[in-house]
């Protein structure tokens, strides 16, 4: 991890925290913001670190649902069948969990070179907020979280597969498909962001060791998991209250005109 100031660690969790749960890409900005700006090269597990805060904010926004949820993976195990709502609950996000959790592990050096090209992150903007727009569109709002099925999960475990990809998001990706398969935008709001907690916990734990045994524990680091931690409980309470009455178009335009930004620039800089 190279060495960062205070503010440039204040503004990366910043962003990572906003920009988890708003459905723009939060490892895009984490990579565009040194690059466009000319600051250095935190690093992936600096990155990563940053998901400290974002678990804490998850945990303590969901603390209830994961208490029922916890339980429930308890009586999973000791009983080894499936009847309540809430075991169904615990054992499709240890599905959706599966796709991600193989993707990091097969695409780990790319995710920490090639897929951090920008115009690469710029294109995976435009294409997914393309897909968020229209899927958001044109989907129905008839099915509710408690009619979900283990291949839902799947499919939707998939779709966070891509996120290993700076620019696709891991929560727009997983609500651009909860959307498809006709879940309203609420539940789909939901089930992201409650089934991202293992895979965050995961990554978190593997490389927040290396970031402390790079350079220890910093005022910088320090830093940059508060701010991701408090603006992480912010954006999740502004994106479940915003899409209850809205759509999500007006992220899928913010993608646009992100992804036009950087295309220009990489233009400018001749590459």
């Amino acid at each position: 991890m190279n060495d960062i100031t205070v503010f440039q660690a204040f503004v990366l969790g910043a962003l990572q925290g906003l920009a988890e749960f708003l459905p723009v890409s939060s490892s895009a900005h984490l990579s565009l913001a040194p690059w466009a700006f000319h600051w250095p090269e935190p690093g992936l597990p600096f990155d990563v670190a940053l998901h400290v805060g974002t678990l804490a904010a998850l945990l303590w926004y969901f603390r209830v649902e994961w208490v029922r949820l916890a339980r429930a993976g308890v009586n999973i195990l000791a009983t080894r069948r499936v009847q309540t709502d809430d075991e169904r609950r615990a054992l499709f996000i240890v599905i959706a969990t599966v796709p991600g959790g193989i993707a990091g592990k097969l695409l780990k050096d790319q995710a920490e070179t090639a897929f951090r090209a920008p115009a690469l992150t710029a294109v995976a903007l435009i294409v997914m907020g393309a897909l968020l727009w229209v899927v958001d569109r044109q989907a129905s709002r008839a099915r509710v979280a408690s009619g979900m099925r283990w291949t839902d999960a799947l499919l939707i475990g998939c779709a966070q597969a891509f996120a290993i990809i700076p620019g696709v998001s891991r929560s727009g990706a997983t609500i651009t498909a909860g959307r498809a398969l006709r879940f309203n935008r609420s539940d789909a709001a939901v089930f992201s962001f409650i089934m991202s907690i293992p895979i965050i916990a995961a990554a978190a734990a593997l490389e927040l060791p290396k970031a402390i045994r790079v350079s220890g524990i910093t005022t910088p680091l320090v830093v940059g998991v508060l701010t991701a931690a408090v603006s992480s409980w912010f954006a999740i309470t502004v994106v479940l209250r915003f899409v209850q009455t809205r759509s999500f178009a007006v992220f899928a335009w913010y993608r646009f005109a992100l992804g036009a930004a950087v295309l220009a620039l990489v233009a400018a800089r001749g590459g």
